[in-house]
């Protein structure tokens, strides 16, 4: 079911968190999704990943300020499972660890959990409906809903506990932004689509998956930009499958002047509310 999300031109990738507190929070990830340290990160950073593939990259930063969530940043990390079995597979390991809930929601296109990290940075694990049962719009687009999620009755579709695996994958990252059209104009030049609006949040993507990207400004409208030196998100990679679609979310960049580096297969640039975006091509990964 992940080809879904990262098979498109362009898709999430990875997410670098700046934590106060490196080994209580890669503890949390590594119980919680069963992600593993890579070796040979640099000291005061871990990357954590899914068999091979690096998710979340975590920078020890003790200084760090906490955020009060209504400067833009991160919303939540959505980390997509294989399958509607390794959720609720998954979910039993939940209820084994004791880890609260903040939520669990039937969006029509997946079923989702929320929760948050020891640090406070938005978590979700969800699990994809196929594309043919997703709910469209009249127009167009998607028509992503939000009902309660029966635990039970998902817990009961498969008899224990599972960690979900190497099949594991950043499906969508949601940020609090602080202009919610100045961030469609900024990822759509990119070359993602709005596939649903709703009052005060967005939802994009590439290839017509539901989103790779949110939006929202439900506690942040009119804020200014993200300030330096605070914990939570650092960066959001969007990886560009091939080098035309790489180049063309490139000259976007360099045209919107938001570059703050500039090197041979990547990019990295601001958002309009100052969330930093790392562009990379897939071809210059291998």
């Amino acid at each position: 079911m992940n080809e879904t999300a990262t098979s498109t031109p362009l898709y999430a990738a990875t997410v670098t968190l700046a934590v106060r507190d490196l080994y209580l929070v890669a503890g949390f990830y590594q119980s919680l999704l069963g992600l593993r340290p890579l070796p040979g990160t640099d000291a005061g950073r871990l990357t954590l990943a899914a068999g091979d593939r690096p998710l979340l990259h975590l920078v020890h930063t003790p200084n760090a300020r906490p955020e009060s969530g209504q400067e833009p940043g991160l919303f939540h990390t959505a980390f997509l499972l294989p399958s509607r079995d390794a959720l609720a597979g998954w979910l039993h390991h939940l209820a084994a660890l004791r880890v609260p809930l903040q939520g669990a929601s039937d969006h029509g296109v997946s079923e989702a959990i929320y929760l948050a990290d020891p640090e406070g940075n938005g978590i979700e694990v969800y699990a994809d409906r196929p594309r043919a049962a997703w709910p469209m719009a009249a127009g167009g687009g998607i028509a992503m809903v939000t009902h309660r999620l029966d635990l039970r009755a998902l817990m009961a579709t498969v008899p224990g506990a599972a960690l979900p695996g190497d099949g594991t994958v950043i499906g969508h990252v949601h940020l609090r932004a602080n202009d919610v059209p100045a961030a469609e104009a900024f990822y759509t030049g990119l070359g993602m689509a709005v596939m649903q609006k709703m009052p005060q949040a967005a939802f994009l993507s590439s290839g017509g998956y539901h989103h790779h990207i949110a939006a929202n400004t439900w506690a942040t409208g009119g804020s200014p930009r993200r300030p330096a030196g605070l914990a939570g998100l650092l960066e959001v990679e969007l990886r560009a499958a091939d080098r035309a679609t790489f180049e063309r979310a490139a000259d976007a960049l360099r045209a919107g002047g938001s570059v703050v580096e500039d090197a041979p297969g990547m990019l990295r640039a601001e958002d309009p509310a100052g969330n930093r975006l790392h562009l990379s091509l897939a071809m210059a990964m291998a």
